[in-house]
């Protein structure tokens, strides 16, 4: 009886060892997805709240060296805007302001894993991780006034008096966190929220201060556009305070990712 309780642990022993060999010879080496969500922009029309989200949808190629660190790109195609009229200062609902804005924005980041992550294995199927790194972006700021709705653009108008037009490419800084699970053979989900820090101060098409309505054409789309003030006197006299140019305007991503893994696999040694 005793003979057989050895052999029956020891072959135990030797199939667990066996099975846990075939998983660790699994390695992951890149991933395939596409992302969905929402973004908000942050800047002088909004300083904190998150109550006016738009549109996000995205790309990306992982790329893993080890289980717990990876290198990304990512394409972004977003939507953002925001408007005065859903601020509460009376300045602000004075100022009346408001933009749309399309982003395209391409950027690099590296992953960082809490755990082992390794699709196809049972024990290594889901992590938090963290990533951070560096994109371009272009954007197009625009507004609708008038009866008729009209949209304008905004960026090449030079509308705080500007000596040329700022540009319509920045750069972004994205820092992030997310949680990603092997749900079935190599497919993932995953769960990502990244903030934008940008070295632009025009995505909402505002900045520094009024130039004065006497710089432009009374009742031109320009002077309507400068100042949009809601009643009178009108805020737009030379030298009043148009937005806060002390920080660059930012924007945040919270997306749905799915992907698909691309593993290797090698000759397991269960000696």
């Amino acid at each position: 009886m005793m003979f057989k309780k050895l052999f029956f642990i020891i072959c135990l022993i030797v199939f667990s060892c066996s099975a846990t060999a075939q998983t660790e010879a699994i390695s992951h080496e890149a991933e395939l997805g596409v992302s969905i969500g929402s973004g908000h922009y942050f800047g002088d029309m909004n300083r904190f709240r998150l109550n006016r989200p738009k549109p996000v949808t995205g790309f990306f190629v992982r790329k893993q060296f080890g289980s717990y660190v990876a290198l990304r790109a990512n394409v972004h195609l977003a939507k953002l805007g925001y408007a005065d009229k859903y601020n509460t200062t009376p300045f602000e609902r004075q100022r009346n302001l408001s933009f749309n804005t399309n982003i395209a924005e391409f950027a690099i980041q590296g992953d960082f894993n809490f755990f082992k992550f390794i699709p196809g294995n049972p024990y290594y199927r889901f992590t938090p991780y963290v990533t951070f790194g560096v994109g371009v972006f272009g954007f197009d700021p625009n507004a609708y006034i008038g009866i008729d709705n009209i949209r304008h653009d905004l960026n090449r108008r030079m509308l705080e008096g500007q000596e040329t037009p700022y540009a319509s490419t920045a750069i972004s800084y994205p820092i992030g966190m997310g949680v990603k699970y092997n749900f079935y053979r190599n497919f993932n989900i995953g769960f990502e929220v990244g903030y934008r820090f940008t070295n632009t101060d025009y995505l909402d098409d505002v900045s520094k201060t009024f130039i004065g309505t006497d710089n432009f054409i009374p009742g031109s789309t320009d002077y309507i556009l400068q100042d949009r003030s809601l009643t009178l006197p009108r805020l737009g006299i030379a030298g009043q305070q148009r937005g806060f140019s002390e920080q660059n305007d930012q924007f945040i991503f919270a997306e749905l990712t799915l992907s698909i893994s691309f593993n290797s696999y090698k000759c397991a040694d269960i000696r």
